[in-house]
């Protein structure tokens, strides 16, 4: 009996389960609006460490653990990892993770890591191809401007459309059984590149693949955004937030009631200065692993949509002058199996 529902969509016959989540975040999360959802907060943006990227690491290594021991679990226990950051070849969380002595898939999704993680691990377990796995990303402001604009210490101007790259990390434990929530579902998107090769523009980049998957999700499953309580992008921003609600209201579609943006929520834009608002593999991951799965614990929400949104690009093909392709995977998750 297959699993799939359409062409980008599978549900989940025996729906994995949260065991577990934990979060990390840096000086300016815990200056924001979600602090009390954070399990650790660190004003060294090194971590402890000598450097930024090493700081990165450690915060995917702490979060790591964390998540393990809230599980109940120690690493002999879990059957995969499956993660993944934004620095070339995925060094924080190689680096990172290269003592856990856990079978280990590294994947590179940009800002969209944590739902390709989730969709993946998720569908490892539902396989009966594992018991237990981790899924998890990071990322680090200080590490994401070094390789993809400029160096922290050259103190350049930021545009109005500039998003703040979330010094965070985050870490979700799926399991074969357990208290819920659960992944029910899951999108996998494709790559939508519509033109947009300003690097200081993410939002207007990645918003049409956003669009494009939830378009997908709600046809497959054969639902609409009043099914659920909560439907929330991963790092669109303000600007990429204002796109999806403009894509959706030209099909006839109101999602102002319901729909938010993980990067809109993780820090006050305006006392902050965040611009557009966040971005970054740790902005879903970090909003996901505290604020949402808590207040899904807790009974806020019964069913969400996550769809976490990566732009696809590199230094050397934005110095080549290249569009950027974009990509969004989406996971539902409810509190019922």
């Amino acid at each position: 009996m297959t699993k799939r529902i359409g062409r980008a969509t599978v549900a989940f016959q025996s729906p994995p389960s949260v065991l577990s989540f934990a979060n990390i975040g840096g000086k300016f999360e815990g200056q924001g609006p979600l602090r009390q959802y954070f399990d650790e907060l660190s004003e060294d943006s090194f971590f402890g460490e000598k450097t930024w990227e090493q700081g990165e690491s450690a915060m995917q290594k702490r979060v790591f653990h964390n998540a393990l021991t809230k599980a109940g679990l120690d690493s002999a226990q879990l059957d995969y990892i499956l993660a993944g950051d934004l620095l070339n070849q995925c060094i924080g969380t190689s680096f990172g993770l290269r003592d856990s002595n856990v079978p280990f898939f590294g994947l590179y999704g940009a800002c969209s890591t944590m739902g390709e993680s989730l969709s993946l691990a998720a569908m490892l377990i539902d396989g009966g191809f594992a018991s237990y796995a981790a899924a998890l990303t990071s990322s680090h402001f200080c590490t994401a401007e070094r390789q993809y604009r400029m160096p922290v210490p050259y103190g350049n101007q930021r545009t109005p459309t500039a998003q703040w790259t979330a010094t965070a990390a985050g870490c979700t434990i799926l399991g074969r059984d357990g208290p819920g929530p659960y992944i029910t579902h899951a999108t996998c998107g494709k790559i939508v590149d519509k033109g947009i090769a300003d690097v200081n523009n993410m939002g207007a980049a990645m918003a049409p693949a956003a669009y494009s998957t939830l378009s997908t999700f709600f046809r497959e499953t054969g639902t609409s955004p009043r099914d659920y309580d909560l439907i929330l992008t991963g790092d669109l921003g303000e600007l990429g937030h204002a796109i999806v609600l403009d894509f959706f209201r030209r099909d006839g579609l109101d999602l102002t009631g319901n729909y938010q943006d993980c990067g809109m929520l993780l820090y006050d834009r305006k006392n902050q200065d965040m611009h557009a608002g966040a971005s970054g593999c740790g902005c879903s991951a970090s909003v996901l692993n505290g604020y949402l799965l808590s207040g899904m614990r807790a009974g806020k929400w019964k069913k969400i949509v996550l769809a976490p949104t990566g732009a696809l690009l590199s230094p050397t093909s934005s110095f080549q002058g290249e569009s950027i392709p974009s990509i969004c995977h989406a996971v539902c998750i409810s509190a019922q199996k």
